[in-house]
């Protein structure tokens, strides 16, 4: 019986990492491209918003911050899916949802924890909506610290490369021999 448990658990913990990882990916991959779609057949609001940026991002002109952001959900939307630059991506949308939620979901003016905590909703009633980008960031921290799964391109790398690493190395000396010896 423990035996066949721990064989159990053992799978599902396999699974998640070809399957959980993957799913993850899916999730936020389809929202941040999303996100950037709707940046990009938009109109820059960012102007209006720009004093709310933290620093060093409130220094940044609006023209670029709104192509940065917009280019970072495009392209790590679709880098998440396929899981190429996983961990990358995974750091630089957070980053981006971090000054996302200073700058438009956080609540202008809180005095106490409980009036904070108003704003942890999905809709904006005039006290912030910060739950979905701290669920955004929630779900990107495996992928920064697990990396992208088994199904992904970063870990097919992974494997080519480690598949043997003496022919690397080899290959790798075989060059410098040959740069060296012309």
């Amino acid at each position: 019986m423990k035996h066949c448990l721990l064989r159990t658990l053992k799978t599902i913990d396999l699974l998640g990492l070809w399957i959980g990882l993957l799913s993850l990916r899916i999730l936020l991959g389809w929202d941040f491209f999303e996100s950037g779609l709707e940046k990009f057949h938009g109109s820059n609001w960012f102007a209006d918003i720009q004093d709310r940026f933290p620093f060093p991002f409130n220094v940044v002109p609006p023209e670029i911050s709104w192509q940065m952001a917009t280019w970072f959900e495009l392209a790590g939307g679709v880098a998440l899916v396929v899981g190429l630059a996983t961990r990358f991506f995974s750091i630089s949308l957070i980053v981006l949802t971090v000054v996302a939620i200073a700058a438009v979901h956080w609540p202008e003016g809180w005095s106490s924890f409980g009036e904070l905590m108003q704003g942890y909703v999905f809709t904006d009633n005039g006290q912030g909506n910060f739950k979905l980008p701290t669920l955004f960031i929630g779900m990107l921290l495996p992928l920064l610290l697990l990396g992208p799964g088994k199904l992904s391109i970063d870990a097919w790398i992974r494997r080519r490369c480690s598949e043997n690493p003496a022919n690397l190395l080899n290959t790798s000396t075989s060059l410098v021999r040959q740069t060296v010896n012309r």
